[in-house]
């Protein structure tokens, strides 16, 4: 299974090289997925966002872009630059598998072949999340299975891990019990030795959940309401 590199980012042949095997269909866990410096220039761009930029929530705040949804839709208008490359090319650079009857990226049976919305959520040490699904149904039970995300990493959940299955974060300042007995990508991991010790203290921690949203309105283009960025 040859790998692709971009600089300290490294890229599977295909997302089959990255599968979570032990979960139901499908997860993918990349460990380097953006290089450090990608890493650095999006949490800048992040941190200099306007003000009202971020809703705050009740333990976390959140951007969305280009909007928020109204009424279920997006209105029209691209990602800006900094959210778009390296990662959305990246993204639909990866078959899913090396066979050549197999879909060319994880977003050719979405609406639009490629990701239009993003979430940016910021979770402070110590702050989770609730288990919720894509319909924010929300139940607390104890968690089937457990996935370490490594800083640049990039999780993909499809299929009926996405759709039958809720997700959620720990409330903890520190994950304990770290090992390739109770994490299920654990051989995927950048770093296993870096939880040798089987604790993780939990810092800041920043995610983008790149989406094709269904339905888009153009009335927002039409209007003129996004200027430039």
């Amino acid at each position: 299974m040859a790998a692709r590199g971009t600089g300290d980012a490294w890229l599977p042949s295909s997302l089959e090289a990255a599968r979570v095997v032990s979960l139901p269909s499908t997860a993918y866990y990349l460990p380097n997925f953006i290089s450090e410096e990608e890493g650095r220039l999006i949490l800048d761009k992040i941190a200099a966002a306007p003000r009202p930029r971020w809703k705050q929530l009740t333990h976390r705040r959140l951007q969305t872009w280009p909007s928020d949804l109204v009424q279920n839709k997006l209105l029209d208008a691209p990602l800006p630059s900094w959210l778009e490359t390296p990662i959305v090319p990246r993204l639909l650079s990866l078959p899913l598998s090396d066979d050549s009857d197999s879909p060319k990226h994880i977003f050719a049976e979405s609406p639009h072949q490629r990701p239009n919305h993003v979430l940016i959520n910021e979770y402070p040490p110590g702050v989770g999340i609730m288990p919720h699904n894509k319909e924010d149904g929300a139940l607390d039970p104890e968690p089937a299975w457990r996935i370490l995300q490594e800083p640049r990493s990039l999780l993909i959940t499809t299929a009926n891990l996405y759709t039958d299955y809720l997700h959620g974060i720990a409330d903890t300042e520190e994950d304990l019990d770290l090992s390739a007995d109770t994490i299920v990508n654990w051989p995927l991991l950048r770093d296993p030795e870096a939880f040798a010790g089987g604790r993780n203290p939990r810092q800041t921690r920043t995610s983008l959940t790149y989406r094709d949203v269904l339905q888009v309105s153009k009335v927002g283009t039409k209007l003129g309401l996004f200027g430039k960025r």
